[in-house]
């Protein structure tokens, strides 16, 4: 079993995948999920930040921290179940921390690899303390910068 940490960075590092960093041009930053980090490492023995980072990194050459970042990171106010329950208002309070971190970072996209950290940045955090940003899932944001084979050769070959 591998994570989609571990494969994007298999398929990378051998070549399988190639992305087109020039697609992503605005500042980029990466949200460390509690779940894949301090969970994980307690958990598994492994927390997963610096590889997020780093596939990050191969589509969006314009990235900037988020300080404190990987077990030091805030949480965005909806792990523990709290996105799917019926807290909204305590919800967005205790994601006023990471709001502030992303602004402070500048940044125009937010790379939120957990589906529950994803959806409160995107709509709830976005909203409520007015981010001007994109949020996309790791996988998400390699699928928008893939170079596809044969996509540029009007031939029809391969």
């Amino acid at each position: 079993m591998v994570n989609i940490f571990e494969l994007l960075m298999r398929y990378f590092k051998e070549g399988r995948i190639k992305v087109d960093p020039s697609i992503h041009h605005h500042l980029t930053t990466y949200h460390d999920p509690c779940n894949y980090g301090r969970k994980s490492l307690k958990a598994f023995g492994k927390g997963y930040g610096d590889e997020g980072r780093w596939i990050t990194q191969q589509c969006c050459p314009n990235f900037a921290e988020m300080y404190p970042n990987q077990e030091g990171n805030y949480c965005c106010g909806a792990g523990g179940g709290a996105w799917a329950m019926p807290f909204k208002e305590e919800r967005v309070f205790y994601g006023r921390l990471k709001a502030q971190q992303i602004k402070k970072t500048g940044a125009k996209m937010v790379i939120a690899p957990c589906h529950n950290c994803r959806d409160q940045i995107m709509k709830s955090l976005s909203k409520e303390y007015k981010l001007d940003i994109e949020v996309k899932y790791i996988w998400e944001l390699v699928a928008d910068s893939l170079i596809l084979p044969g996509a540029g050769d009007q031939s029809g070959e391969e």
